[in-house]
């Protein structure tokens, strides 16, 4: 058994760790303590919620606010990860540059492996652009006994910081008992969305830096040539969406209910930039569509290159409204999945438990 220290921010991705029960930082802890290790987790919040012990199944976490100033909190945090890194075999620090360095610190203080998960580029987020942690941030990178990356282009850039040994990726899973195969006609009831049209859409993050507006391009180009074409569209958004009875915005939606989104469409978009975000990150949802078994298309960025290099005619030219509109015409005709097997969270945690052992 090993006792595991989880160190994180509470909010990632427009989600809340604990009140959503959602995602990476909150699913690979599990999976360890469902493995038999003792894992305890301290997670700052940036809103005002309950703090103090929160149990997650077998896994046990505090919250701390960081409140309206934000460095209190910071250093009341600190030194509660400080008492707990104490007691604790390892550290797994995940969630931004800022939590990794502490990581490193408390790590170098007590003398235990410290495993840095970067399940993006935190170098595109605002807090590791600033010149000081910037630098501490490469240098917990270059530190760590292990740093465990969401994709192989992520991978290479942590490599490409000095880090040479110790790079591990570990992708992202799929709550398979959420993300499966459903009838359509039974999901579009029950979102109301219309029955006999071709609908086809993305749930996610509807932002700039995304590339939607090249979605709400293409859908204009294709909508002449197929009258029943439908546009489906759930998750936040920082553009204004089109108001046309052909676009249905569902808006935002509880986990539960992305598979039934996913499973009502005919064609599943995943939509990117060629950008510092779009390079390294991983659609979650690309694995989600694939565990549903609907058919989709992605921005040829990034891990999606790799992933689907066995069909590259699935994926389109980013920023590019005329390929994406072909791209998506094609699969419109053929409809074909054939996915690879999706991992599930279980398969992920094996993988990453296997580094831990490794370590201690």
């Amino acid at each position: 058994m090993i006792k595991i220290l989880v160190l994180t921010k509470r909010q990632y991705t427009n989600k809340d760790l604990l009140d959503d029960q959602f995602g990476r930082l909150r699913e690979l802890p599990l999976e360890l303590a469902f493995k038999q290790h003792k894992v305890s987790g301290l997670c700052l919040s940036y809103q005002n919620k309950r703090e103090g012990r929160i149990s997650d199944g077998p896994v046990g976490w505090e919250s701390i606010n960081a409140g309206l100033l934000k460095i209190p909190g910071l250093i009341r945090f600190f030194r509660r990860a400080s008492q707990l890194a104490a007691n604790a075999d390892t550290i797994w620090a995940c969630s931004d540059s800022i939590y990794g360095i502490i990581g490193y610190l408390l790590a170098s203080k007590y003398r235990i492996p410290l495993v840095f998960d970067l399940y993006d580029n935190f170098e595109y987020f605002l807090t590791a652009r600033l010149p000081v942690i910037k630098q501490l941030y490469r240098r917990a990178i270059r530190k760590s006994q292990a740093v465990t990356c969401v994709s192989r282009p992520l991978a290479r850039l942590v490599t490409s910081y000095g880090k040479n040994e110790g790079v591990f990726v570990i992708e992202n899973g799929v709550r398979k008992d959420l993300f499966k195969p459903m009838d359509k006609k039974t999901c579009r009831e029950s979102l109301r969305l219309p029955q006999h049209v071709r609908l086809v859409g993305t749930a996610g993050a509807l932002y700039d830096n995304r590339g939607i507006q090249f979605l709400f391009n293409a859908f204009d180009i294709l909508r002449a040539k197929y009258p029943d074409l439908h546009l489906a569209l759930a998750g936040p958004r920082n553009i204004p969406i089109p108001l046309d009875d052909r676009v249905h915005d569902i808006g935002l939606l509880p986990l539960e209910k992305v598979p039934l989104f996913m499973n009502a469409l005919d064609i599943a978009i995943v939509c990117n930039r060629e950008n510092t975000f779009g390079k390294y990150c991983f659609p979650q949802k690309a694995r989600e569509i694939m565990a549903c078994d609907v058919p989709l298309i992605a921005a040829r960025v990034g891990s999606m290159k790799e992933i689907l290099s066995r069909h590259p005619d699935w994926l389109y030219t980013p920023d590019d409204p005329n390929d994406l509109a072909l791209v998506l015409a094609n699969r419109l005709g053929d409809g074909v999945t054939g996915y690879d097997n999706v991992l599930s969270w279980s398969d992920v945690g094996a993988e990453l438990e296997s580094i831990f052992l490794k370590l201690i």
